[in-house]
């Protein structure tokens, strides 16, 4: 998918002005073929207006308390093929830390696709069938226009449908009460 960011600022005589306007390439892994992750904005402090449209400064996939994340996630149909047979895994756990940092201390290996943040997720679908498992087996379904809203809750996620399914997201980091 061609992802757009067009990103606006103030020019030194405080007029509102496009400063960024550019295509973001997703990140993919080899270890999970068919998702992708645009990393679009985000801040690891209280957000402040960056004028010129410079990215704030943020390193981990998920952030920290006071930090905010905003990107697509794409998530392939649940009969794709999986981690190729022949992947080199350690090869390919390091180009997962490398490219989402922080990411993988979140997965549980035990449990494939389960995860825990300490985040509060608010996310919209932009087309296909995603559907959000919690950790008791409870699911939904998702439809292109339905919304969520993810509290800090153990969950996986996977895709029904017959084509990917691309969510729009914005992580805000917070206190886990569960986490910590």
């Amino acid at each position: 998918m061609k992802v757009r960011r067009v990103v606006t600022g103030h020019s030194t005589e405080g007029k509102a002005t496009f400063v960024v306007d550019e295509y973001v390439a997703p990140v993919t892994l080899d270890l999970i073929p068919g998702n992708e992750f645009h990393r679009l904005w985000g801040a690891d402090s209280t957000p402040t207006f960056p004028d010129d449209g410079s990215t704030p400064e943020f390193a981990d996939y998920f952030p920290p308390v006071g930090g905010f994340r905003f990107g697509l996630f794409t998530i392939p149909p649940d009969g794709g093929t999986g981690a190729p047979a022949n992947i080199d895994i350690e090869t390919a756990i390091a180009e997962f830390e490398e490219k989402l940092p922080g990411m993988a201390e979140h997965l549980e290996l035990d449990d494939p696709g389960m995860h825990t943040t300490a985040t509060i997720d608010y996310g919209i679908v932009l087309s296909g069938r995603p559907v959000l498992e919690l950790d008791d087996g409870e699911k939904v379904a998702l439809d292109p226009g339905d919304t969520y809203i993810q509290n800090g809750t153990r969950h996986r996620w996977s895709n029904s449908g017959d084509v990917p399914a691309v969510l729009a997201v914005t992580l805000i980091g917070a206190v886990h009460n569960r986490l910590s």
